[in-house]
């Protein structure tokens, strides 16, 4: 799943352990989310979103929109 992770993270100048730290999470978590390589369980996913003080859909991208669009569902 796309994020902007990474990019609130860093802006803030939080490190990876000090994200995880917050969330509940470990570093290497934070990693692979960042890297796109796992993608967060909603309520993490929340949490994060929460820390930064954004919507959860303004950190994450969710894949399916655009096609669930397309076949005219919302």
């Amino acid at each position: 799943m796309r994020n902007k992770v990474r990019a609130m993270r860093t802006e803030r100048g939080l490190t990876q352990e000090a994200l995880g730290a917050e969330v509940g999470v470990s570093r290497q978590a934070v990693n692979a989310i960042e890297t796109e390589k796992h993608d967060p369980s909603l309520s993490l996913a929340f949490r994060i979103a929460a820390l930064f003080g954004e919507e959860v859909e303004s950190v994450f991208e969710n894949p399916h929109r655009n096609a669930s669009k397309r076949r005219g569902f919302r």
